[in-house]
């Protein structure tokens, strides 16, 4: 089932690029939904089923096909599915695009194989081979679909997302390949029980800084973020929905499953840099929002932002700030992709995404369409009851009391940094609902009505914001998935 699961959408995926104009907008898309949805269904079986596939890739290597997933690798891989699917249903209904729509959707699945191979993979090596699959697709629905307006603004978001994310694939590369020789194995289930058992400190500390440093581009983690607002701005809706809810979790996962659990003295040595850079990247991302004109790039920004929170709980190096990071992981990534539907479709309908110009009230013509913004919003400013909460708030805590090995006042002072930039998050999350819920006050009564969007982006979001609300409410259901796989990342 595991491997079905990764073979099925590179296949339907690659049928679709091989198809091309042959194939019909709609059948397309309803190949991609069926191809998600079914990736979704098996994943869900061979989580449950615990199933396993550990097959001889290079004998000469001792590198094998080994995938499986766990507690902490199952929801994101599952999250992966079911933010695909959204993504494809987002299509359901599209005018015909200037490419082929069954490559669009193409790479739309083809980014979600090499995202399950990647959260399956229990080979160090396998993993950044499949991690590097996703990165072609992406740089497809970025050049080739992003926005038909400005095809200068597409090519320098692609080249400048192809010059960011390699570099950070050559950083992780070599870190994966220091660490295999050294240890003598690429399995990563050994490497964790290992963890750096027999590697001397210098090794363990230059194996942490290039894994970290290659995987806080992929993040990302400030200063390494600069390629991702251009890039969000750029893609189509669907691919900033993959963007934000698939590639930017593979990095943190990579963080979890690479550094943290194989080399955790070097991590400790690094870990007050980036609590630091995540810090930085909660203000610093929290500040650009109060002041974005350009509603996809303002919700990129955010996403910079929750990712810091992300990095500073795993900085913490306690079992408390490893849950939080992951609860945060899966919270941002359903709560992005519901933004990023929502905002592509609005910017789509006004033809731009300008907050300087004046909209109608989007809750008097769009009450569903505001209802679903206003959702992602709150769960984005991490109102209690909503799925940003937990994560986040349970990351500041962790780093008011990090593990032994940490510097207690520096984490204390990054706590504080983060608790200041939640605050920011309501400040920009409540502007953006007084622009566009709201709306401005019109005194030539000249601004378009708003509209709904199409019944599938509605249905869309309508689930995505079900998950919202159900992660929010019962935390526990994904706390009690996560803890037990958590024993031995954290525990030493």
């Amino acid at each position: 089932m595991i491997g079905l699961a990764c073979v099925l959408p590179l296949l339907v995926g690659t049928v679709l690029l091989g198809g091309g104009t042959e194939l019909s907008a709609r059948t397309a898309t309803r190949t991609g939904v069926v191809g998600a949805l079914a990736t979704l269904v098996l994943l869900v079986v061979a989580w449950s089923t615990q199933a396993v596939v550990d097959i001889p890739w290079l004998p000469s290597l001792g590198l094998r096909i080994h995938l499986g997933l766990d507690g902490i690798s199952g929801p994101l891989a599952v999250l992966a599915a079911a933010v695909t699917a959204a993504a494809c249903l987002t299509t359901w209904g599209e005018r015909p695009r200037s490419g082929s729509q069954a490559t669009f959707v193409g790479c739309l699945l083809i980014t979600l194989a090499g995202a399950v191979a990647t959260f399956a993979a229990r080979d160090a090596l396998l993993f950044v081979v499949a991690f590097e699959l996703v990165l072609v697709p992406m740089w497809v629905l970025i050049t080739r679909f992003g926005d038909e307006r400005d095809p200068q603004a597409r090519r320098e978001a692609g080249a400048r997302f192809v010059l960011y994310t390699g570099l950070g694939s050559t950083l992780m590369l070599l870190g994966v390949l220091l660490l295999v020789s050294s240890a003598g194995t690429a399995d990563l289930q050994a490497l964790g029980a290992a963890r750096g058992e027999g590697l001397s400190a210098a090794t363990q500390v230059t194996i942490a800084v290039l894994l970290t440093l290659g995987l806080a581009v992929k993040v990302p983690v400030w200063p390494l973020h600069s390629w991702l607002p251009l890039a969000h701005t750029t893609a189509p809706t669907a691919g900033s929905m993959l963007l934000a809810a698939v590639l930017l979790k593979m990095g943190t996962y990579g963080l979890v499953r690479l550094p943290l659990a194989t080399v955790p003295d070097g991590f400790a040595t690094i870990a007050p840099v980036l609590a630091v850079c995540g810090s930085i990247g909660i203000i610093w991302g929290g500040l650009v929002c109060l002041v974005e004109t350009d509603l996809k790039r303002l919700i990129a920004w955010s996403s910079i932002a929750h990712m810091g929170f992300v990095a500073l709980a795993l900085a913490t190096g306690s079992d408390t700030g490893v849950a939080a990071a992951l609860y945060a992981n899966i919270a941002h990534g359903v709560i992005s992709a519901l933004l990023f539907l929502v905002v592509g479709g609005l910017k789509h309908q006004w033809g731009d995404d300008d907050l300087r110009t004046p909209r109608a009230a989007l809750r008097e013509g769009a009450p569903v369409t505001g209802l679903l913004l206003l959702v992602g919003l709150a769960a984005g400013l991490g109102l209690p009851g909503l799925a940003g909460f937990w994560g986040e708030f349970t990351a500041v805590i962790a780093a008011l009391s990090p593990a032994a090995d940490r510097s207690g006042p520096l984490f204390v002072g990054c706590a504080v940094a983060a608790a200041v930039g939640a605050a920011l998050a309501a400040g920009y999350s409540l502007r953006v609902a007084r622009l566009v819920w709201l709306g401005e006050d019109h005194p030539g009564g000249d601004a378009a009505p708003a509209a709904e969007l199409r019944r599938t982006d509605l249905l869309a979001g309508a689930l995505l914001a079900l998950a919202v609300l159900v992660l929010g409410v019962v935390p526990g259901l994904l706390l009690a998935v996560t803890d037990p796989a958590l024993v031995g990342v954290v525990t030493r």
